[in-house]
């Protein structure tokens, strides 16, 4: 009776710890991220070439 308080008390404790918690949420939070970019990819190319282009346009004039 005695091991099964302990299993059970190792058990509950390994439930509330929450040390991994923060690396998976990590991990999916790239994971959109790099999902988003792959949807994106043609749409965030020309904001960057616009930008690119603006500042380049606007050295120009200084």
């Amino acid at each position: 009776m005695r091991e099964k308080k302990g299993v059970r008390k190792q058990f509950v404790d390994f439930m509330k710890e929450e040390d991994g918690m923060g690396t998976v949420e990590v991990i999916l939070i790239i994971v959109v991220l790099v999902g988003l970019v792959l949807i994106f990819k043609e749409q965030l190319t020309d904001i960057v070439e616009n930008l690119f282009r603006k500042i380049t346009n606007q050295t120009n004039r200084i």
